[in-house]
């Protein structure tokens, strides 16, 4: 799948995470905080639709309506909720970005794709999946980085990054922040351009 620049503007933006106090700012949820945040930045409300299984809102970024959804399925069920508000809203899978943690990148760093596999992410596979094998979508990937060995993977994601861990995560937050106008309006190697060499 090549970068080249999606034919429409990003319609819909997902963040991945667990639900519940349990899951709060672990490394998991990076996706969940991000799009949180994105939100408060831009002044949009979020709040608990049933429709979607998740917090929903919608408003303007960069001068385009965007909807915004923070699933309140597990992670391995994300698309439960993805699938609910897609058909609801009719947005095609090509017009959704969907921010995720991401293993293989350190902390502090955020990379835009277009396209690609689940890379063993539960949440990016539940979302293929309903989506009838579709992968051809936009992803934020966010760097947590890995512990070093595959069988420490589940309780490494499902904990809290300490302070300097966090600090890094939370600043690359903010430059994917900043790239979201370019993103949004299909402007997209520009965003990329400028995310991946900040």
């Amino acid at each position: 799948m090549s970068n080249t620049l999606p034919a429409e503007p990003i319609k819909l933006i997902v963040g991945l995470g667990n639900p519940g106090v349990k899951y709060e700012h672990t490394r998991h949820n990076a996706g969940q905080d991000w799009l949180a945040q994105l939100a408060r930045t831009e002044g949009i409300a979020l709040a608990p639709e049933k429709r979607f299984f998740g917090d929903y809102g919608q408003g303007l970024v960069a001068g385009h309506k965007v909807h915004l959804l923070i699933p309140h399925t597990f992670m391995n069920l994300s698309g439960q909720s993805v699938q609910a508000l897609c058909n609801f809203y009719k947005i095609d899978t090509q017009h959704m970005l969907v921010a995720h943690d991401e293993l293989d990148l350190p902390p502090g760093t955020a990379r835009l794709k277009l396209g690609g596999g689940h890379g063993g992410h539960n949440g990016l596979r539940d979302i293929i999946n309903k989506r009838s094998g579709d992968k051809n979508f936009h992803r934020l990937r966010l760097g947590i980085g890995h512990p070093g060995d595959a069988k420490l993977v589940t309780n490494y994601v499902l904990k809290k990054a300490p302070l300097e861990e966090r600090i890094s995560i939370d600043h690359s937050m903010e430059k994917a922040i900043k790239a979201m106008s370019d993103a949004i309006s299909g402007q997209w190697q520009k965003a990329m351009n400028d995310l991946h060499t900040s």
